[in-house]
């Protein structure tokens, strides 16, 4: 069987890495690809693939497309309007998001308890799927810290669709109140000098992004001994749903970091 990560650039996934992983620790005998695949370009390649595909992980910016393209849609998918999976069988096509189950995942893995107030810093597709993660674990409030509040508009309507609390705020306006919990979906060099600032002002940190490695936040959390979940284990959570999906068999998360992990050292 064949499985693949689409979108563009994909060059530097880590999905290689992590799913072959897999299928060595699950004895199967499956390639797992990169495919560019531009924007725009996704129904083409759906149409064209041979009946050896079994999955496929879905990174930018194709996300919406792959959503559109399924025959089938996980509720996360319909909340969100994107999906990063596709599986194929029988010819019909079915579409995820293990973004969701797998920060939820990532979070009781380190012991963070689910917060009643939460930052996040960001408005785009990940930070819809982190608000949707924290409105099912009973957040109350959610505050989106952004540069331009019209990028948080679909972020801000998942939350408040389902009666959260929320705030739009400024990247660089000063932090008025202290949260449970901060996640970051942006990059480091967008955070700044701010870094210590934000982790002070949360009681756990949430940092999706992963490369490069260490970011700015997890520097900053260390140094003030806050607890941290990091970009590889949301990462290791999310695919290990997706390979689970795909293969029909649990594959542990911690075979997945490992492999991401390596992968990151040895470039």
């Amino acid at each position: 069987m064949l499985c693949a990560i689409l979108g563009s650039p994909v060059a530097h996934s880590l999905s290689p890495a992590m799913h072959r992983a897999a299928y060595a620790a699950l004895d199967l005998d499956w390639a797992y690809e990169r495919v560019e695949v531009g924007e725009g370009g996704l129904a083409a390649f759906m149409t064209a693939l041979g009946d050896d595909v079994r999955g496929l992980s879905v990174t930018a910016p194709l996300k919406r497309e792959a959503a559109a393209f399924a025959h089938q849609r996980s509720e996360d998918v319909e909340v969100l309007g994107v999906a990063n999976t596709l599986v194929i069988e029988d010819g019909l096509v079915s579409a995820h998001n293990t973004d969701v189950p797998g920060a939820a995942a990532a979070l009781d893995e380190l012991g963070v308890k689910p917060p009643i107030v939460a930052r996040i810093l960001g408005g785009g597709a990940t930070a819809a799927s982190v608000a949707l993660t924290l409105v099912r674990l009973g957040v109350e409030e959610i505050e989106f810290v952004v540069r331009d509040p019209s990028r948080a508009a679909e972020a801000e309507a998942v939350a408040r669709g389902r009666g959260i609390g929320v705030t739009v705020r400024l990247l660089d306006e000063p932090l008025i109140n202290r949260v449970d919990l901060l996640v970051s979906t942006i990059p480091g060099d967008a955070i700044g000098t701010r870094s210590h600032e934000l982790v002070d002002s949360s009681r756990a940190v949430f940092d999706v992004v992963y490369d490069p490695w260490p970011t700015v936040l997890a520097h900053a959390a260390a140094d003030s001994s806050t607890p941290l979940v990091t970009g590889l284990d949301l990462l290791a959570h999310q695919a290990a749903f997706q390979v689970e999906l795909m293969t029909g068999s649990y594959v542990s998360p911690q075979v997945l970091r490992e492999a991401a992990l390596a992968e990151l050292s040895a470039r």
